[in-house]
């Protein structure tokens, strides 16, 4: 379904683009409805207009006024700095939808001072290629309409699920930062198929083709990870000798404690900002 709103984004990194671009490729919106505005980086505003045709805001006032729809994508530690220079054109019947990690709802509206919709999404870095793990949260002026505004949004990115603002940092900690945590498996994977002596370009072919039949099996499958690993693994064998060496290893406590410290230090992060919000206040 085509959106009939203006989109504005307020911050031009690189979840903007990648929010732009899946937004374009599944033609929810016309390039003529987006704009976009940063606080200094002419540059990239000029590469944005010349990739996908979007607008480069050259007066905040008119830009956020004539949008249906506000979208923060700036640094969090940006927040009170680029809401204050455009609050004043921000009105009631807006939506805010940000992409701020640690940034609550509650926040942003105090800045604008103003019962303004604000929608919080978490997305992760994987929204570059269209699969994204978004969760959504809706602030307390925001309804199901302006869920479903948001949903259809982050559908263009990968899929997309709604949870209470108190678990986003859980999701931080969990989806948030998870590419991460995959990837420096693969450098484990890589470095031991270097010292086993199998050629670069092989060893990371073989690398992700596993991860990636690995992921299918566990979309597709109706069996937990725990059978499916069981089945892999012959008595003897040399899965049970190489699992054998990550149980001693504590593979798995450390995998639970990396999250719930990721989990842990989202919520020291958004406190943090409270506190320097408050005082700017």
């Amino acid at each position: 379904m085509e959106m009939n709103q203006n989109i504005v984004f307020v911050g031009a990194g690189s979840m903007a683009e990648a929010m732009i671009s899946g937004m374009l490729q599944k033609e929810l919106i016309l390039p003529k409805q987006i704009s976009v505005m940063n606080r200094s980086n002419h540059t990239r505003l000029a590469e944005l207009n010349k990739t996908y045709g979007v607008t480069i805001s050259q007066n905040q006032k008119e830009s956020i006024e004539n949008a249906g729809i506000i979208i923060l994508a700036i640094k969090p530690k940006d927040v009170a700095e680029a809401i204050l220079a455009i609050k004043d054109y921000v009105s009631e019947k807006q939506l805010i939808i940000s992409v701020l990690a640690g940034v609550a709802t509650t926040t942003i509206k105090d800045l604008l001072n103003k019962e303004v919709a604000v929608v919080r999404a978490m997305p992760n870095t994987s929204a570059t290629i269209g699969k994204s793990a978004t969760a959504l949260s809706a602030g307390m002026h925001a309804n199901e309409n302006h869920l479903l505004i948001a949903r259809q949004l982050f559908q263009t990115i990968g899929i997309v699920t709604t949870v209470a603002e108190k678990d986003l940092h859980a999701v931080t900690g969990l989806s948030g930062s998870g590419p991460a945590y995959v990837y420096y498996l693969v450098e484990a994977m890589e470095k031991a198929a270097d010292d086993i002596g199998l050629e670069k370009g092989i060893a990371k072919e073989l690398i992700l083709q596993t991860i990636i039949g690995a992921a299918e099996m566990l979309k597709h499958s109706s069996k937990q990870p725990a059978t499916l690993r069981k089945e892999v693994t012959s008595p003897g064998g040399t899965t049970e000798a190489g699992i054998k060496v990550l149980e001693q290893c504590n593979y798995q406590q450390a995998m639970v404690a990396c999250i719930k410290r990721a989990t842990i230090r989202s919520a020291e992060l958004g406190e943090a900002m409270l506190q320097s919000v408050s005082q700017e206040n």
